[in-house]
């Protein structure tokens, strides 16, 4: 059976068996210091949301939150994790779900790294399409040479090609607190749509 992270049973059987070493169980200290930044109920997309530790996080902090996954599991994991907020998770694919109305910031965590790359022009297409004029792309990007994945690594120059039409980079930051299969390799960075 050929793998494919671009499906959801690929997630599914994962988080069935309880194997998700890519959880990190908290929300991360870029997320928390970069929180002022964003205007109080900006809406906010998580895509991938996998057990939605940061969707708990920014809906508990005032903002207007989706969170999506198209793996069940994944979607029943975050609502028992999101508790009194379990309404802002969807079962949603990134690429044909219906936002109803643009987001000010879509929340990068491990996603764009989980897909295979031939759909990385994708991502960022849809990304461009999901969020208002000026709005941005942050959080974490994973730079590695790795080919077979997930995670899918990525470098500087690949990522500026990727993004950089209808983006400019407006923040790049080291992360001290990865996860072991990220650790040293992931950096924190604010994507910005350009208007």
């Amino acid at each position: 059976m050929v793998q494919d992270s671009s499906k959801p049973d690929f997630w599914e059987i994962r988080y069935q068996d309880k194997f998700i070493p890519w959880d990190a169980g908290k929300v991360p200290e870029s997320l928390r210091r970069y929180l002022p930044v964003l205007e109080t109920g900006a809406r906010v997309l998580v895509p991938g949301c996998g057990s939605a530790y940061e969707a708990r996080y920014l809906a508990g902090n005032g903002f207007d939150v989706l969170a999506i996954d198209f793996s069940p599991a994944a979607v029943e994991l975050a609502k028992k994790n999101l508790g009194e907020f379990g309404n802002v998770v969807q079962l949603a694919d990134f690429f044909a779900f219906d936002p109803g109305k643009p987001f000010d910031a879509i929340y990068e965590r491990a996603f764009l790294c989980a897909l295979p790359r031939k759909m990385w022009d994708a991502y960022a297409r849809r990304c461009a399409e999901l969020l208002k004029p000026g709005g941005v792309i942050a959080g974490f990007f994973f730079f590695a040479e790795s080919p077979k994945g997930p995670p899918f690594g990525t470098s500087q120059v690949e990522l500026d090609a990727l993004l950089g039409l209808a983006f400019a980079r407006i923040e790049d930051s080291p992360v001290t607190d990865s996860i072991d299969v990220f650790s040293g390799k992931e950096r924190w960075q604010v994507w910005s749509l350009r208007t």
